[in-house]
């Protein structure tokens, strides 16, 4: 691979076998801090991202819901943590090696979200082996990615709207999936628990760091972050963020208290005053 930090990430972005995209986005973290940063993104020569032929990707109505408790239910919540992980990877390079003009520490930050992402996968992917069931096993979506493709133009809008949004879901999301897992009873959904300690924490600070490149373009460009953000939020169609919000991670990861009131009362409105899950 070249060195040189965004050439890199390209080439990993455009990596198709997700084991080893897990693995050299790792690979990638570890070096980051020496490689230089080109001025000009490089030109992809093969799709952006890579995937695997598997999982077949169907529309998010389509994915079927099993519970944990059914056999190859635990397999399936796995499999579909996994597959945000696979995204997630893909989104951190994606940020990393489109868009110019940015400080050389933003670069690097994706960088190590990537390599954060990368573990994340990987931890996953064996616990699926446990189950007996490899990544691309069950359908799933693009959802994700969609968002990413949407703001490929506006380094702004994929800050605002790709980690503060979606990702920042996760952190309402997974203490509820824990306690499912709790419930479930066997050793690998006790492993499992115990993972996503690693990535809740993780995923704090790759919220943090949207939100940190966020503010630094509003300032940047003389924008008031809260009124960018729901302009932005209209314009890409991004999806509604809705209560119960875990509170402690989100401000450990930026949001102000005004932000999380903010958030609640656009939730109540949408719901018409409705402010349960």
């Amino acid at each position: 691979m070249e060195e040189e930090l965004r050439a890199r990430a390209l080439a990993v972005l455009c990596e198709r076998d997700p084991d080893r995209k897990a693995r050299l986005a790792q690979d990638l973290q570890l070096v980051a801090g020496k490689l230089p940063i080109a001025a000009h993104a490089p030109v992809a020569s093969a799709p952006v991202p890579g995937r695997p032929a598997r999982p077949v990707i169907v529309h998010p109505a389509k994915v079927p819901r099993r519970s944990p408790h059914q056999s190859g239910g635990l397999a399936a919540l796995l499999h579909a943590i996994a597959h945000i992980e696979f995204n997630a990877i893909n989104l951190a390079l994606d940020a990393a090696w489109r868009f110019d003009g940015m400080p050389a520490d933003y670069y690097r930050d994706w960088v190590h979200v990537a390599g954060e992402e990368g573990l994340h996968f990987t931890l996953l992917a064996a616990l699926l082996a446990q189950e007996g069931h490899a990544y691309g096993d069950f359908p799933a979506h693009a959802g994700l990615w969609t968002m990413c493709e949407r703001t490929a133009g506006d380094v702004t809008a994929r800050m605002a709207l790709v980690p503060r949004v979606l990702e920042a879901r996760g952190l309402d999301a997974t203490p509820r999936i824990q306690a499912t897992l709790r419930r479930v009873g066997s050793e690998t959904a006790a492993i499992a628990v115990k993972v996503l300690d690693v990535i809740l924490a993780d995923e704090v600070g790759h919220v943090a760091i949207g939100n940190r490149w966020y503010r630094w373009l509003c300032e940047r460009d003389g924008l008031d972050p809260a009124a960018h953000a729901a302009a932005l939020s209209a314009r890409h169609d991004a999806p509604g963020v809705f209560p119960p919000f875990n509170e402690d991670a989100r401000l450990r990861a930026g949001f102000t208290a005004q932000e999380l009131a903010g958030m609640a009362a656009a939730a109540a409105t949408s719901r018409g005053g409705d402010t349960s899950p």
